[in-house]
């Protein structure tokens, strides 16, 4: 019998604590898993601790608004956001979902409606990120909550556009990630980008993570159509 999926796992950021308990209650009977935070400070320090699937966002907190959190998270990692907010106008919908979210709630909220956008946007997104340290062999393990790999037991750095490369072949460990899906992770927001920027990063990937650059165990090409990252055991050459 193939083990269960984890459930997927939402971070609710409001400083309204009654929302918090209650719709943290609806999800966690719908089979997520919840962490709430009342600011967007709260919800970074969780962050760097580990990554959830999904950010539901309030954008009026105090000490640090929504957008202020939402763009921080949009630099650090391509995570999915959903904007729960009493803000209702049209203009401000319209350049949240621009900007950084994938879709926006307006409060008071009907909660089967939120429950359908939320299993809209993780299944139009379909990766899962990796839970804190991602093992991939003896001489690798990446640790993308930190943007950082460890290769050979040192610490690597990755710039974001890296880590957000890493992330969508993370969460599709194994299999094949096409160059035109990885051009829209690393550079959704530039309207030039061309395959050439994908090639480049994952040279410059390899250069970072792997022991034998030129013999890479772990971030295979598949030719013509785009790469794949692998543990130890798949050894084959790109």
């Amino acid at each position: 019998m193939l083990p269960l999926a984890p459930a997927p796992r939402i971070l609710i950021v409001d400083d309204d604590p009654n929302l918090l308990v209650i719709l943290a209650e609806q999800l966690r009977a719908d089979g997520y898993e919840v962490q709430t935070a009342r600011d967007g400070e709260e919800a970074l320090r969780r962050l760097a601790i580990a990554w959830p699937d999904l950010l539901v966002i309030d954008m009026l907190m105090p000490r640090m608004d929504g957008l202020t959190l939402a763009r921080e998270v949009k630099a650090r990692a391509d995570l999915p956001i959903i904007v729960l907010s009493a803000i209702d106008t049209a203009d401000s919908k319209a350049d949240l979902l621009e900007e950084v979210a994938e879709d926006y709630v307006t409060k008071p909220y009907h909660y089967p409606e939120l429950r359908a956008r939320i299993t809209r946007v993780l299944r139009r997104v379909g990766d899962r990120v990796p839970r804190q340290r991602l093992t991939l062999g003896p001489n690798l393990a990446l640790e993308l909550h930190r943007r950082e790999a460890i290769v050979a037991g040192r610490p690597v750095s990755l710039t974001p556009t890296e880590s957000r490369l890493l992330y969508a072949l993370a969460a599709n460990l194994g299999q094949t990630v096409a160059t035109e899906t990885l051009l829209a992770r690393g550079w959704a927001d530039t309207d030039d980008a061309d395959p050439s920027y994908v090639w480049v990063t994952m040279r410059r990937l390899r250069q970072k993570v792997e022991v034998d650059p030129a013999r890479p165990a772990h971030l295979l090409t598949v030719r013509g159509i785009g790469y794949r990252l692998v543990g130890a055991p798949d050894t084959r050459p790109a």
